[in-house]
């Protein structure tokens, strides 16, 4: 069935979100300040184009005739943009990762009688998919996900890019990691606990805490063992650590020659340049997801296993694919009933039952994203 969609976003994974639910039928219009995206996104795929700051006070009036809103903004007015969206009575997914609590709109949703999925990407997302599904059908006594975007070729200095903000990047930086460990609830700085993990093609990758957990650690208090893990190439951490104690990342205003800015602003500009994915450029996803637990009276682990690539046909890089397509699978699910509703719903509840679940899988794997899955006896 054709609905009309409207996407808040157009940046890399924005842009795949709005290519893909045009691809899957639907009348969608994508919303964004930057006209030379929004001219590609008309002429080359049909995609109806608003050039707007939909942060403003005319969001209301810019959703008002939409089935649903797919939030794809910049993590700090992901909140805002939701909130909104809630109290004009749409259902939406949001990809924005908001640093705030977005259970805090659940009762607005409610009240307005909507449904809204947060979170909704590859990690947070998926990962979390995956474990509500298996928290339904075993008691899981330790989850464990590992993940990370990068390019294939490592440039220094930085060995790194990203179709995120920079801003977005630099948070994940300071943001103190959250986990479980022993069933306590720990609270570690980002960038601690740094182990070497080796993948299959890929090599040794770094990976260390990241606040990366958020919703699973309310959603899931009885699991005692629960930790989120971010990958890089060897050797970024230190230099990571290294500014973060200088004060690059800082926000508190600093005087430079009489005028006053945040660290954090000149950081993020020096970085977005180097950050920045070239037309073309290759990159890949990779993840691991390790559950562990009793099923049927019997100890057993599975594991999930992600490696995608940018895709050249389609011109579309991996982590806006492997992001842009488990949104545009929720969006789905949504739109054809699948979801239990109204209410926020965190992404660990958004694929519980095996035909929401499978659903999903198959969405991605139908783009060519596919999750490798081992049941292991323990």
């Amino acid at each position: 069935m054709k609905h009309k969609i409207i996407v808040l976003g157009a940046g890399l994974v924005g842009k795949a979100i709005s290519i893909d639910l045009k691809k899957s039928g639907h009348d969608v219009t994508s919303v964004d300040m930057d006209p030379q995206v929004l001219t590609e996104l008309r002429e080359q795929h049909g995609i109806g184009t608003i050039r707007s700051d939909f942060t403003g006070d005319h969001l209301d009036e810019l959703i008002g005739d939409f089935d649903l809103v797919v939030g794809a903004a910049p993590g700090a007015s992901g909140y805002g943009i939701m909130e909104r969206v809630i109290r004009s009575g749409k259902h939406m997914v949001d990809i924005s990762f908001c640093p705030e609590d977005f259970m805090e709109l659940d009762g607005i949703a409610r009240e307005k009688g909507v449904t809204v999925v947060a979170d909704m990407g590859v990690a947070p997302g998926m990962c979390n998919a995956i474990l509500g599904y298996h928290n339904e059908r075993m008691k899981v006594q330790s989850y464990r996900c590992l993940v990370g975007g990068l390019p294939v070729e490592r440039d220094w200095p930085l060995e790194y890019k990203s179709s995120w903000s920079p801003m977005d990047c630099i948070e994940e930086y300071v943001r103190p990691a959250r986990f479980r460990e022993g069933g306590v609830d720990v609270v570690k700085p980002a960038l601690s606990d740094l182990e070497p993990v080796e993948f299959e093609g890929i090599g040794t990758l770094e990976a260390w805490n990241s606040d990366g957990l958020r919703s699973l650690l309310g959603s899931f208090p009885h699991i005692p063992d629960m930790v989120e893990k971010t990958l890089r190439y060897p050797g970024t951490v230190e230099y990571l650590r290294v500014l973060r104690e200088l004060g690059y990342f800082s926000t508190d205003e600093v005087d430079v020659g009489g005028r006053m800015i945040r660290p954090v602003d000149l950081t993020a500009s020096l970085l977005f340049p180097l950050f920045r994915l070239e037309q073309g450029e290759r990159e890949f996803t990779v993840m691991r997801v390790v559950i562990e637990g009793v099923e049927d009276g019997k100890r057993v682990g599975y594991e999930y296993e992600l490696y995608d690539e940018y895709d050249p046909a389609s011109d579309t890089f991996s982590m806006a694919r492997t992001t842009g397509y488990t949104c545009t699978g929720v969006a789905g699910l949504i739109l054809e009933g699948l979801l239990p509703g109204p209410g926020v719903i965190p992404p660990e509840q958004a694929a519980v039952s095996e035909e929401g679940f499978r659903y999903l899988l198959k969405h991605l794997r139908d783009r060519g994203v596919i999750y490798r899955v081992r049941r292991v006896p323990l």
